[in-house]
């Protein structure tokens, strides 16, 4: 039960700290997106700083969490920030919940259960090689620098998805190292755990991945990104639990396919909470402008988008207005 509390908690925290995050980077300048001086511009915003506070909370709490009970039954536990994520913005947007609201809610609940019902995720299982160990990281590493290469190649409503996709992917494996450093950390003491790579590796994690979705936040509405991240991180996690962790799910033909179809209801219901009107973005208009009455509430974009919210030439703007003297020569035009 504590686990579940714990958990879910986190998941009240990170949610409201993830609302607040993208109300403030959304007013970043463009120029921004993936370089490191966008978290020093953030860092200039209470209300970047007091969702930052709220996102650490969350942290700490999930780390508690992963510390009693398997990242295979908290991560997909993780994934309901989402709910408590519209429920802020609801307020913000002062959209009613409605049946597609709903519907999401039931959806995203109906498939954590099931999913840990059929799983019965368990501890204990036979430590991985050294080599899996390593095939694991190396293939969720991989895969990140393939969805930001991709990403950039995009316009920024496209390139938020994937840059959200790609930090989801680091959260996961992020959490899967937190449960072996505080693993460590009971058994074997501080020392061991300072002289070990595991709690280095989280905290490289958790700063790439927080440079990932503050540019996803700063590129598009929330809408465009939060789905995408909360589907990918319960997925990276349970991967990497299992494939080094020794976590355990039922493997019988009935129970795996419970396990796909809660896990499908999961990603399905994230998506239909993420659609939402009640996310900032939905209506039509930015946060930074507030949510006026001529947005439409079904979830569509009514107007056109603020300049620059769509496409790349913000970025090459900066770089022709300022061009670099150690360029070497002309470069394309976009």
């Amino acid at each position: 039960m504590a686990v579940f509390l714990l958990a879910l908690s986190a998941a009240c925290f990170l949610g409201l700290g993830f609302v607040l995050q993208q109300h403030a980077a959304q007013r970043a300048p463009r120029a921004d997106l993936l370089h490191w001086r966008l978290l020093l511009d953030l860092l200039r915003m209470p209300e970047w700083l007091l969702g930052t506070g709220f996102m650490v909370i969350g942290l700490v709490l999930s780390a508690l969490a992963l510390n009693q009970g398997e990242v295979s039954l908290v991560e997909p536990l993780l994934a309901t920030n989402l709910i408590f994520a519209m429920a802020l913005a609801r307020v913000l947007t002062r959209q009613t919940l409605g049946r597609s609201g709903w519907a999401g809610v039931v959806l995203l609940a109906l498939g954590v259960t099931v999913f840990i019902v059929a799983g019965r995720p368990t501890g204990g299982g036979p430590p991985a090689s050294e080599l899996r160990h390593w095939l694991v990281i190396g293939t969720v590493a991989g895969l990140t620098l393939l969805l930001v290469s991709f990403a950039r190649r995009l316009p920024l409503f496209e390139e938020a998805t994937l840059l959200a996709l790609a930090a989801g992917l680091l959260y996961g494996l992020q959490d899967a190292l937190t449960r072996t450093t505080t693993q460590r950390l009971d058994h074997q003491g501080l020392d061991a755990v300072l002289r070990s790579w595991q709690p280095y590796a989280v905290v490289a994690a958790g700063v790439v991945g927080l440079l990932l979705v503050q540019s996803a936040f700063e590129a598009a509405p929330l809408r465009m990104s939060l789905p995408a991240l909360t589907a990918a991180q319960p997925i990276s996690g349970i991967v990497c639990a299992v494939g080094f962790l020794g976590d355990r799910l039922r493997v019988t033909p009935g129970a795996l396919a419970w396990e796909v179809i809660g896990l499908i209801a999961v990603v399905i219901g994230v998506v239909v909470i993420g659609r939402h009107p009640a996310l900032p973005g939905t209506t039509g208009t930015s946060g930074s402008t507030g949510t006026g009455g001529g947005g439409d509430t079904d979830g569509t974009d009514s107007g056109p988008e603020p300049p620059g919210s769509c496409d790349r030439p913000p970025r090459a703007s900066a770089e022709e207005d300022a061009p670099d003297p150690g360029s070497g020569g002309p470069t394309a035009t976009g």
